[in-house]
């Protein structure tokens, strides 16, 4: 969904780039040297190198769907290369920062439970935040501590679930049990309102607590799924 809106944005911030360069440029008829002149706007612009490559991507990934459907000869951005950028690494969460972070949520209310689960499972699961902002109490085999994910292509996978989140799962269902009115029943993370919760506040739920035990600069959902990973290799996982 995210690529999705990205992409769309992109293609349309093109157009309109060409828009206002010219009234006698059309999108139909761009020639590497226009569509050049975008890359020097963007970098004036402020935009690093490597967002710069990806809006070229959207580009060049839209006229090869109109070189295929017959609308245009050629893609203007065929030839283009991409940019240089400078690696980003960001360092995993070790494994006393997730003991510290898990441990320091405290659950007495709600909010908490909440807070504490949406760490467990992205930590113990690799699950992504908009996998477990989708995920349905239907999808949760308390029995076999399995879950059933819907990943991304609508493909699910099963994830084995620890004893550990088995229990915190049940702790927060009974806090969610309590809210004064629930809208959507059939999702499990819910807002204090009962209704879906979505990406930013699970965003600032695991800034929030990353930011009280570790600071290193970047803390958010998908560095939980990638210290997942990372202490998995660690473990002798393939």
């Amino acid at each position: 969904i995210h690529t999705l809106k990205a992409y769309k944005k992109d293609i349309e911030d093109f157009i309109t780039f060409l828009k206002n360069k010219s009234t006698e440029i059309s999108y139909l008829t761009v020639d590497y040297a226009v569509a050049r002149s975008w890359i020097v706007d963007l970098s004036e612009k402020g935009y690093t190198n490597r967002t710069i490559n990806r809006k070229v991507t959207s580009i060049k990934k839209y006229y090869s769907f109109l070189v295929h459907i017959g609308e245009v000869n050629l893609n203007p951005l065929s030839a283009h290369k991409s940019l240089k950028t400078d690696m980003k690494i960001h360092p995993p969460f070790s494994v006393k920062e997730m003991e510290e972070l898990i441990e320091g949520i405290h659950v007495v209310d709600f909010k908490s439970a909440r807070a504490r689960l949406i760490i467990e499972v992205l930590y113990s699961t690799g699950m992504r935040r908009a996998e477990l902002i989708s995920l349905k109490i239907q999808d949760i085999n308390f029995e076999t501590q399995q879950i059933k994910v819907k990943g991304k292509g609508g493909k699910y996978r099963i994830v084995p679930m620890l004893t550990s989140l088995n229990n915190t799962l049940k702790q927060y269902i009974a806090f969610r049990s309590e809210l004064p009115v629930i809208e959507d029943k059939q999702f499990l993370l819910l807002t204090e309102r009962g209704k879906k919760t979505y990406g930013t506040l699970l965003y600032r739920v695991v800034t929030a607590a990353l930011t009280e035990v570790s600071s290193k600069l970047k803390r958010s959902p998908h560095m939980l799924r990638h210290t997942f990973a990372t202490h998995l290799l660690n473990e002798g996982a393939d």
